[in-house]
């Protein structure tokens, strides 16, 4: 039996739910009809690891980057078209931006016959520079004539593609983006792990997990917990992630006197023990894909306080399973935390209504299944040949 040959083209290995998904992906398809392949850029969290994976092929482009970069984004084009040429997969997979542009127009080139896209967000959003955003547009509806198929992770999106005149869009499919459900809620030793953060035992605590980025709007989380600090003293606030923003947020953490009070702990491995550990979960996005976080926070039976985005809105239920508040509005996000932390009932309620939303379409492994579903249907409907081998 010939094995389908996929490559997954993501633009860095950051620690986020685009990426671990992608990683899980890759390490899973059936390795008796997939030959599967990792193409990525440098520089992520996730780099040393996958280096030293046996089995996991895997080709770091350090031409692909995250940032604006004509020759460098031109530079990995030309190179992404040579290893496709080489190559000859029957499919290509696409993530994150940056990736899914240059990826899906090199496959375009070398006539791939399969190419999927995976919104796990967009490029582009709402409070961007008309100008910045019109050309993200463009891109995306060039990119998405050549592609054979894209998927969405939330209902949401989807919808925000068709609005946006995407083509495929409409016809497009919502795969979620998964977790390993019988995963959550973790075993913890909730004492221990506060206390390695000098957190005390008994103080409740706000967690939240993300990249430090502008997408996620930390600052806003900060403002949050300084009013909530007010009315909840022993509150702590305990967030789990890094990125180009950490410096500028620890300062605003300290001008708000939160010092000792808000934990900025960097990227770790230990979130699934943190949010078992938490009392709540806050996220202060922008915009979104869907959060994998939050699908986690919701499993471990936490409610959540969210801002009303996207991918957030597919999943939380205003006052049903968590709260959600209108973007900008701190006290408001602010009043929905006291409430929260002072009504250990409010939380059970929520939180147990939570873990039932998320079901078996969350699970990780059903998402890959339904990759491979997905793939072998788009070959077989494929007018294009097979690439010879």
């Amino acid at each position: 039996m010939v094995r389908l040959k996929v490559v997954h083209v993501i633009t860095r290995l950051d620690l986020g739910g685009a990426q671990q998904n992608t990683l899980h992906t890759v390490r899973s398809l059936d390795s008796t009809r997939f030959e599967a392949i990792l193409v990525c850029g440098e520089g992520g969290t996730l780099d040393a690891e996958v280096r030293r994976e046996a089995g996991l092929m895997t080709l770091f482009f350090h031409s692909l980057v995250r940032e604006i970069s004509p020759l460098r984004d031109l530079r990995a084009l030309l190179e992404l078209r040579g290893f496709f040429a080489s190559e000859r997969p029957d499919i290509v997979h696409t993530h994150s931006s940056k990736a899914g542009i240059l990826g899906r127009l090199a496959a375009a080139m070398t006539g791939v016959p399969v190419i999927v896209h995976t919104y796990h967000g967009f490029g582009f959003h709402d409070r961007q520079n008309a100008v910045v955003k019109t050309l993200y547009v463009l891109l995306e509806r060039l990119c998405a004539l050549v592609t054979t198929r894209l998927i969405f992770v939330s209902h949401a999106n989807q919808g925000y593609a068709v609005r946006h005149r995407i083509r495929g869009a409409a016809r497009g499919i919502v795969i979620r983006s998964g977790i390993r459900l019988r995963d959550f809620p973790a075993k913890v030793d909730a004492v221990a792990l506060k206390t390695s953060a000098g957190i005390g035992m008994h103080r409740p605590v706000v967690v939240s997990i993300g990249n430090l980025k502008p997408q996620k709007n930390v600052g806003d989380f900060l403002t949050a917990a300084a009013l909530v600090a007010e009315r909840v003293p022993e509150a702590h606030f305990v967030f789990l992630g890094g990125g180009p923003q950490r410096r500028q947020l620890e300062a605003k953490a300290f001008a708000l006197g939160l010092e000792g009070r808000f934990h900025f702990l960097g990227w770790r491995r230990d979130g699934a023990q943190w949010l078992a550990a938490a009392d709540v979960f806050a996220l202060t996005s922008l915009w979104e894909g869907l959060p994998r976080s939050l699908v986690e926070a919701m499993k471990t039976g936490l409610p959540s306080v969210c801002y009303a985005t996207d991918g957030v809105e597919d999943i939380l239920r205003d006052g049903d399973n968590g709260f959600l508040v209108e973007r900008g509005d701190s006290a408001a996000f602010a009043e929905r935390l006291v409430r929260l932390l002072s009504d250990q009932g409010l939380r059970r309620r929520l939180g147990s209504t939570a873990a039932k939303s998320i079901g078996p379409e969350f699970d990780i492994d059903g998402m890959v299944r339904s990759q491979e579903s997905l793939y072998e249907s788009l070959l077989a409907a494929s007018s294009l040949p097979r690439p010879p081998r």
